[in-house]
Formats: C-alpha cells, sequence, structure tokens
C-alpha cells in the first residue's frame, strides 16, 4: 500500500502499536541544551516514527489529514494548490485524496506546490520552485490547473525571532498574504487551509477570511504537539471574486 493510501484512511498510523519506551539524549559537549530538547523529542515522537514509517516527508502530513477527515474538502477530481509546500508532506497527502495519480474508478484530481526552495518531486504532483509572492504566480496557477482551484493550503511559517509577539505578527502576515492569493485562484465553495499561532487569527485577516468565506474557524489537530502555539485556520464556501478584489490586488 502506498503511502498515501494510508494517509488516505485516516492518517492514524502514528497511534497504533506506538511504543512508550522513551528515549534520552546526552548532551554532548558542542551541542547546546536546546539543541538536546529537540533531538530528544523527535526521537519520543510518535508522528516523528510514522512519518518515517509511511513515507512521509514531515509529520505535518498527519496534521492534515487529521483536519480533512472531520471537514472533508480533499475529494477525488480536487485542484489543490499548496504554499510553501517543501519538504512535501501535505502535498503526498493532497495527491493521495484528491486521486492526483489517476486511479481507476475516481476522478483524477491536480495537485500544484509552490515553493522558493528547491525540492525532490513528489509523484502525482507538479512542483515550482517559485515564489507565490512573485509577480504573475496566481496566473501561472491557474494555468497549470487548466482552471480554478478548489483548496488552497498554506503550512508556511516565517523564520523565528525568539521575541513572541515579532514572530506572531510574522506569520499572521504571512497567512494574510495567502488568504489573498487564495482569493485569487480559488473558485466558488472553495476552501482555504492556513497556519496561524495561538492568540487567535488577528482582526484584519479575520476581516478578510469572513467577507469570502462562509465558515471560518480555528482547528488544532492531535498532531500538532500540545505545547506548540501553532493553530490552523480553516475557511470553507468561498464566496467568489468582486470587482474590488481585482482592484485590491492591482
Amino acid at each position: 500500500m502506498a503511502a498515501g493510501d494510508k494517509t488516505g484512511k485516516g492518517g492514524k498510523g502514528a497511534g497504533s502499536g506506538a511504543r512508550t519506551l522513551k528515549v534520552r539524549v546526552k548532551t554532548a559537549r558542542r551541542r547546546s541544551n536546546s539543541s538536546t530538547r529537540w533531538l530528544q523529542r523527535q526521537l519520543n515522537d510518535p508522528y516523528v516514527h510514522a512519518a518515517k514509517r509511511e513515507g512521509y516527508r514531515s509529520r505535518a502530513a498527519f496534521k492534515l489529514a487529521e483536519i480533512d477527515d472531520k471537514y472533508r474538502f480533499l475529494k477525488p477530481g480536487g485542484r489543490v494548490v499548496d504554499l510553501g509546500c517543501a519538504p512535501g508532506g501535505w502535498s503526498q497527502v493532497a495527491v493521495a485524496r484528491v486521486n492526483a495519480q489517476g486511479t481507476a474508478g475516481n476522478r483524477q484530481g491536480r495537485v500544484i506546490g509552490l515553493d522558493y526552495l528547491e525540492m525532490d518531486p513528489v509523484p502525482g504532483a507538479t512542483i515550482l520552485q517559485l515564489d507565490f509572492l512573485d509577480e504573475g504566480a496566481d496566473t501561472r496557477v491557474k494555468e497549470l490547473l487548466a482552471g480554478e482551484a478548489d483548496v488552497v493550503l498554506s503550512d508556511m511559517a516565517a523564520p523565528t525571532t525568539g521575541h513572541k509577539q515579532t514572530d506572531h505578527m510574522r506569520i499572521m502576515s504571512l497567512c494574510e498574504i495567502a488568504a489573498q492569493f487564495a482569493v485569487e485562484v480559488l473558485a466558488p465553495g472553495g476552501t482555504f487551509l492556513a497556519k496561524v499561532l495561538r492568540g487567535g487569527t488577528e482582526n484584519e485577516l479575520l476581516v478578510l477570511l469572513k467577507r469570502h468565506f462562509q465558515t471560518v474557524r480555528h482547528v488544532k489537530p492531535k498532531a500538532s504537539r500540545a505545547d506548540s502555539a501553532e493553530m490552523y485556520v480553516l475557511a470553507q464556501g468561498f464566496k467568489g471574486r468582486s470587482a474590488s478584489d481585482s482592484a485590491d490586488a492591482e
């Protein structure tokens, strides 16, 4: 069974048969305490082990799978845009769920991944080494999809500074730009899912999403570490673009 197929059935591989034995890491002379804690957390994380076992490029694949299990926006035949897609875990899940590889019996979907970083190909997806902020990026995506998108995904996070307020502002700004991109490429009824930080969606982003989508909610999947400040904003039921939206984009 392919890795994507396992997640397509619920993405629950991390919980089944996981060993509870904890691994301790000794602090090396040249390794900082924070690095040691990170390494120990990785070694003891069941989702990290499950991702390796099932062929996913990141544990984040289980976050998307869990959210989609509940809200069902990745459907066979769907057209998906994955912003900041490296290393490719979310694109792998999207490929399996929209049937981007063309399994018989279901409609075939499309997955377009964008990242300014170079990355290995994802079978079934079209990966562009392209910054989605570049002029004309939205037009190129529509050309590749031969139309508009049904789903826009963003698991992007801006580089952290260690200052909570600054980091929060950076990721919320990035999310707002991603939402504006989604408004440009989504088809009516479409979905936008993006990473935010605990503290909620800031007012400007919330106003933007509520203006363009029928429902807006915050979700935190179990695969997201409990001590992490990350959450996701899920906006569904895209209402479509207006003339003022096009003017704002210009």
